[in-house]
């Protein structure tokens, strides 16, 4: 599907031609937005302007520091939809400059400059720093001697300059020397194909590019021509948006308020997870062997998920449960959530034929119909399967439905698998270009799930476990990376999925401990175990084998146990980050490059992540418990054994299956919960503050929210001529504070205070809004 258009630099393929901006003809401002025509050859006199293609360049701002490029060949070809959802405002402030030479427009900090007079050319700038540009040769609007149609356009990639992004990808984590295709595909986790494909890439250099194009965009990243990043698409026009930013974290944020933020998980859904797996034999007496197995062992569990098989085969998507294994579903939900749990099915947008589905669907419109006007349908998946049709609102309205009558029945959530496979020779109900619906499909089918949980359970009580995505889906949160392997390599590779999927404004992302497909050794489960619980959500799900620890070894219980309950005791750090990635639009889980960009080594960095602000987590990836990863600049400090890391340089170090590398950032102040049972508890009582390394001159905050993600207390510990004071707002329930690696104080003021192995532990006097230490 990849589109190159060109024969080593100088020409172009054989059967193309390439039409590219030369002339600049006119220059129109039309209120806030300027449009420039540009004659695809040289004029030299005015005959020169006939029989000769013209090339127009719309440039306009739907935000502040994002501008839109639209480039345009034959304006007059009708579009059907679906385009993205775009949170634009059209009053957004704009200031346009001409001078003989140029014309320049300014939103918020990014602007444009545009060549006004000779050949073409634009460059970008984010206040005095010129992010990328492109120049005559960039923009063309290509034909081929089949009569295809294409318009490109080219930005300039510096050197030393790195890409990220597009989606979910697992090729690797710098896109630079790639070949990337935006078309959905479900191809597993081991190829250049993708489930989750978004058209966004930011750059290492602080800025991002936004191709709006719901359909195939296909990306030449310092491939096709070494020094640009070249996006193509069919049809008569481009339209691609500059986003700009102080940081890479402001890009992000600007993109996620074009495109959508996500919304707040529910803090249950930040626990461990548990499913039947894919195609293991089950009943109810099955579920209650694993749960109470997990009891017995002292393993908290949370959340509960029945695979496919909930249904009866050949009838998915029914949404009935299969009577032979679950003869009382109402009664057997009821004594599952009697038991703490929450309930999760699997669900899809397809329709098997021997459903009873099938025929309501056909007789009544809502499947999606090929050219002839019957029901679509092929045998992959389901025998004979039809496609709901999300365009049509009766169609939503019937599949919420169900969706409906299982929530009432106790089903908290729903896994929406699959929508990547979304044939292109079909009529949808709308008249949507099915071309364009192929990636889009399961925006439509992600959205109609998530807003039934909103209307049936509340804001904040909502979310998916979702397979597919495109641009906009990051709004529906949870995603997981789909069909890994039990090895090594997959779980490398899921990781770079995840990061680069954070790095296209999803921010939360989850993969199946272990790996889906087949059943790992011990060793890869325990290891897999401790990435899992350190990523924002958890969960233990697989092929054809259960994933019950005990089923592996009994030291595989003792690592699900560690780690279970150590992410339960991290929950109000972890939900302060998740309410921060709802309002930033940034991940949970962050490629190193996102917080540290001024450091060069972390650009290429894609087996560690950060896990919020404060920790640096570096799974171990080998059956040797040898771990090699970077340390940015600082006094680090390891979680587990408290000894501080001089950062700046790279570590290695040999673990068991208790530990891996969890390091805390310098001027850290981390909110530890009394809780080791459940994710979902008041995180301010009995909370520990742990402060760590704060240096001379500097400060560090926290904050915790209830379950509703209201904020009810603030801390901030500034360190000044070596005493660290402390500013508490909102405290009403007991709290501790340890100062991480200090065992002598001179001075406490408002605690009252004691040595522990840990660091001093300041106790404060109820009611106390500000301490004070001298060390």
């Amino acid at each position: 599907m990849a589109m190159k258009f060109s024969n080593g630099y100088w020409m172009a393929k054989e059967g193309y031609t390439v039409l590219n901006p030369i002339d600049v003809r006119d220059v129109e401002q039309k209120g806030s937005s300027l449009t420039v025509y540009t004659a695809a050859r040289r004029i030299q006199r005015k005959g020169d302007t006939l029989n000769g293609a013209m090339l127009t360049c719309e440039f306009s701002t739907p935000m502040p520091d994002v501008i839109r490029v639209r480039w345009t060949h034959h304006a007059g070809k009708r579009s059907n939809g679906p385009a993205f959802e775009l949170f634009d405002n059209p009053q957004t402030p704009v200031s346009i400059a001409e001078s003989s030479d140029h014309v320049t427009m300014k939103s918020g900090h990014l602007s444009v400059k545009i060549n006004k007079k000779d050949t073409w050319g634009t460059e970008f700038f984010f206040e005095d720093k010129r992010l990328t540009g492109s120049n005559s040769k960039g923009a063309g609007h290509i034909t081929t001697d089949n009569k295809e149609v294409y318009f490109r356009e080219q930005l300039e990639l510096g050197v030393g300059e790195h890409i990220y992004g597009l989606g979910e990808r697992f090729t690797p984590f710098v896109k630079n020397g790639q070949t990337v295709d935006i078309w959905n595909e479900d191809g597993g986790t081991s190829s250049e194909q993708a489930y989750k494909n978004v058209p966004f890439y930011l750059s290492s250099k602080g800025y991002g590019v936004f191709v709006n194009h719901s359909e195939h965009v296909s990306f030449e990243v310092g491939s096709e021509v070494v020094s640009k990043v070249q996006f193509s698409v069919p049809g008569e026009s481009v339209e691609y948006f500059i986003v700009g930013g102080h940081t890479l974290k402001d890009v992000l944020n600007n993109y996620t308020k074009l495109t959508g933020k996500p919304a707040l998980p529910p803090a249950w859904s930040f626990g461990l997870w548990l499913t039947t797996s894919f195609t293991t034999d089950y009943d109810e007496a099955t579920v209650n062997s694993f749960i109470d197995g997990m009891i017995e062992r002292d393993l908290p569990l949370h959340v509960f998920h029945f695979d496919c098989f909930w249904m009866k085969e050949y009838q998915w998507t029914n949404f009935e449960w299969d009577a032979d294994m679950f003869p009382d579903p109402v009664g057997m939900l009821k004594r599952l959530k009697d038991k703490g749990l929450k309930i999760c099915v699997w669900i899809n947008s397809y329709i098997g034929q021997k459903s009873p589905l099938f025929q309501e669907g056909m007789e009544n419109g809502y499947l999606v119909k090929t050219l002839e006007d019957d029901v679509w349908q092929w045998d992959l998946w389901q025998a004979g399967m039809g496609l709901v049709d999300f365009t049509n609102p009766e169609a939503t309205e019937w599949y919420k439905g169900h969706l409906r009558r299982l929530i009432d029945m106790g089903v908290d959530c729903f896994k929406t698998d699959f929508g990547e496979r979304i044939p292109t020779d079909v009529k949808y109900y709308d008249g949507s270009d099915p071309y364009k619906m192929h990636n889009y499909y399961t925006f439509l089918y992600n959205k109609a799930v998530f807003e039934v949980l909103e209307e049936k359970l509340g804001k904040n009580e909502a979310m998916l476990f979702a397979r597919s995505a495109t641009a906009g889906g990051q709004q529906f949160p949870v995603h997981w990376g789909g069909d890994c392997s039990a090895n090594y390599d997959s779980m490398a590779e899921s990781l770079r999925g995840g990061l680069s999927l954070g790095l296209s404004g999803f921010g939360f992302w989850s993969h199946d401990i272990s790996g889906f497909e087949r059943t790992a050794p011990p060793d890869i489960y325990k290891r897999w175990v401790a990435f899992g619980l350190l990523s924002s959500h958890s969960r233990l799900h697989g092929n054809e084998s259960y994933r019950v620890p005990w089923l592996f070894d009994e030291e595989a219980v003792d690592v699900l146990r560690h780690f279970t309950k150590l992410k339960s005791t991290l929950m109000p750090y972890l939900f302060e980050s998740a309410i921060q990635s709802t309002e930033l639009g940034i991940p949970m889980m962050r490629a190193m490059v996102l917080d540290f960009p001024g450091d060069p080594s972390t650009h290429y960095l894609d087996t560690q992540y950060m896990l919020g602000d404060n920790l640096l987590v570096a799974p171990i990836f080998n059956d040797r418990g040898h771990a090699m990863y970077y340390v940015p600049e600082g006094r680090w400090t390891d979680f587990f054994g408290g000894q501080v890391i001089e950062g700046g340089k790279w570590q290695e170090e040999t673990h068991g299956y208790m530990t891996l590398p969890l390091l805390v950032k310098p001027n850290s102040l981390l909110a530890i919960g009394a809780n080791d049972q459940k994710p979902d508890y008041d995180y301010a009582d009995g909370v520990s503050l742990h402060l760590f390394e704060l240096q001379e001159g500097a400060s560090a905050s926290t904050s915790l929210y209830s379950l509703q993600g209201e904020l009810q207390v603030t801390v901030k510990a500034i360190r000044r001529n070596e005493e660290v004071r402390f500013f508490i707002q909102g405290a009403t329930k007991p709290y501790t504070l340890v100062l991480r690696g200090i065992h002598e104080v001179t001075a406490v003021e408002g605690a009252a205070w004691n040595d522990s192995p840990s660091g001093i532990v300041l106790t404060p006097e109820p009611g106390e809004s500000r301490l004070a230490v001298r060390l």
